[in-house]
This record gives C-alpha cells, structure tokens and sequence, in this order.
C-alpha cells in the first residue's frame, strides 16, 4: 500500500466551440489534483493506493470520493470538511502544456491539520507528497510534519510539481522543497520546475545535492527531451522520450511519478534499502517504463493515465 497526500480538485478545461456566444464559456470538469492523480495512477497500475486528504462535504466533494471509490482507492485516511472544494481553471497552450488558476483559499483540500494525522501500520509502505499541497497551509506544515515522523520508517517520495498560481513567493516554494527534500529517499522532478527554483545552478549539481542527505535517486524529466535519473552508486542515466503524437500533457508528470512507485513495488525496491540495491540496469529500465506510461497519457486528453495492461 502507498499512501498518497496532498489535494483534490477539480480541473476546468475550456472547450472552445464554434457557435460559442461571448457571455457563455464552455468547460469540462475533470477530477484532478497532482497527488489525486498519482493515488488513481497507481492502482490503475495495480498497486494499492490510500489518499490522504481534505475533502469537501459539497456536490464536487462528492464526486472526487465517489471517482477514488471507483478506482479502488482506499477511502481510509479521508476527512471530510464543510468548505468548498478547489477549483482549478485550466488553458491548454499550442505546444500541450497547461497553465493553471487556481481557487483554492479556505478550501478543504487545505484544511488538514496536525492533530488530524492518522497512525500508520506496516501495511503503509511508502507516502508520497507533492504539489502546492507543500506551500499552503495548514495542509503544508500537516504534510511536513508527517513525513518529519514517518521518514525513518518506510519510503518517502517527494515530487515538487511547482504551480506559482496557487502561491507565487518562489522563495517559500524553495524553503518547503529544501524542508521535504531533507526527509525524501525518492525525488521526481521536472527540468521546469527546477528552473523556477533554481535557475542559477546545474540541473546535475542540484540532484546531487539531495544525494547528499537522505536521497538515494533523483528523476529529473525533460519534457520532449526524455528522462534523467541521478543515484548515489551509478552516476546518471538517461532514457529519450517516445516518438507520439502529443494531445496534452495535462497528468504526465503524475503518470510518470506513478510509473515509478508501480515498478519499484513490482521489484520489492519499493523501500530505502531497496532503492540503494537498484543496479545501473534497474535504473534504465525503470525509466524506460515511467517514461513509457507517461508518453500514453500525453497522447489523450486531460489527466487520463495508464492500465496495467497497457504496460505489457
């Protein structure tokens, strides 16, 4: 069992139409949410998975536990708040990549607290952060505080996934990355994001510098450009990325990361030693199947990730 943490919402995407008069907008209202979507990821890769969060007690609040239920997962660690459920809009550019805004402040994904932190069991094998879920508070300090606790007793994985429009201080997102690095064993992270953060230093110096402290592997992903992955034992390896014809990459990054976990638990690697034990052979193809299922998001619409099967 994974344990993924962080927000639920719902994604807006414009649907532009031909007879679209100037005081109507279209939408399509997809249930999303970066850590939402790795927790989905995973068990449609046939890993169990539990979502930890704030949901909201209103009609979309609803909805996002009724898609959880119907993908299988694990309904445990929910707490349910009478606040609204976040909205994110969503505009999709020429080249695939979407830009996001948010309408997130008091929502319930937010909200959870300290106090609320369930108990975990050796059931739970790893957790995984990531998202504004890290930068907005309470939910922020909850999440830290978590893995704070639970670092020295199963995997942590971290995956930055900076969004400025849900907090726009870039010095705050490199505080709380700096903060949940330090108890990381597995960080994933897009050549993007890390120029936001860092856009002074090497993309190598920074995934070493994580290796310094708890981390055993650092995936970097370069959109178009393929795949990095940075270990203490075997250098870097680097895998491209599949020839396809992109639609959008609306959830790529949340399949990519899921791809990850999926395998690492396929392989018994899914623990800090067990990472450390990865061979330069296991890094290539671990990328190469994370990469894999991220390409087949990237050629459907919205964050519609990957079947097993799909995987063969």
């Amino acid at each position: 069992m994974f344990l993924v943490c962080g927000e639920a919402l719902f994604d807006f995407f414009y649907q532009a139409a031909e007879d679209e008069q100037p005081s109507r907008i279209a939408y399509q209202a997809v249930a999303g949410g970066s850590p939402f979507n790795v927790a989905v990821g995973l068990r449609r890769l046939g890993v169990d998975s539990g979502f930890l969060a704030g949901l909201s007690t209103d009609f979309l609040g609803a909805r996002l536990r009724s898609v959880l239920a119907s993908e299988g997962v694990s309904n445990q660690w929910l707490q349910d708040f009478a606040a609204p459920t976040t909205l994110s809009m969503v505009a999709v550019g020429s080249d695939g990549s979407p830009q996001y805004s948010f309408r997130g402040e008091g929502c319930a994904d937010r909200l959870l607290t300290p106090d609320q932190l369930p108990s975990l069991d050796a059931s739970v094998r790893g957790l995984h952060v990531g998202s504004f879920s890290l930068v907005v508070e309470p939910i922020g300090n909850t999440l830290l505080s978590l893995v704070r606790r639970e670092s020295q007793r199963r995997l942590i994985s971290l995956d930055p996934n900076v969004r400025l429009n849900a907090e726009p201080d870039i010095d705050k997102w490199r505080r709380r990355v700096a903060d949940f690095a330090a108890h990381a064993h597995l960080i994933k992270v897009s050549e993007e994001d890390l120029l936001l953060l860092y856009p002074e230093q090497a993309l190598e110096d920074i995934a070493q510098g994580w290796l310094t402290q708890q981390c055993q592997l650092v995936f970097i992903t370069h959109g178009g450009q393929g795949a990095t992955v940075y270990s203490r034992r075997h250098g870097s390896a680097w895998v491209p990325a599949q020839a396809i014809t992109v639609a959008d990459t609306v959830g790529a990054g949340d399949t990519f990361q899921a791809a990850l976990i999926t395998w690492l638990t396929e392989h018994r690697a899914d623990t800090p030693a067990g990472l450390a034990e990865l061979s330069r052979d296991d890094l290539e193809t671990v990328l190469k199947f994370a990469a894999a299922a991220a390409a087949i998001t990237c050629t459907r619409i919205g964050p519609d990730l990957p079947y097993r099967q799909q995987l063969a």
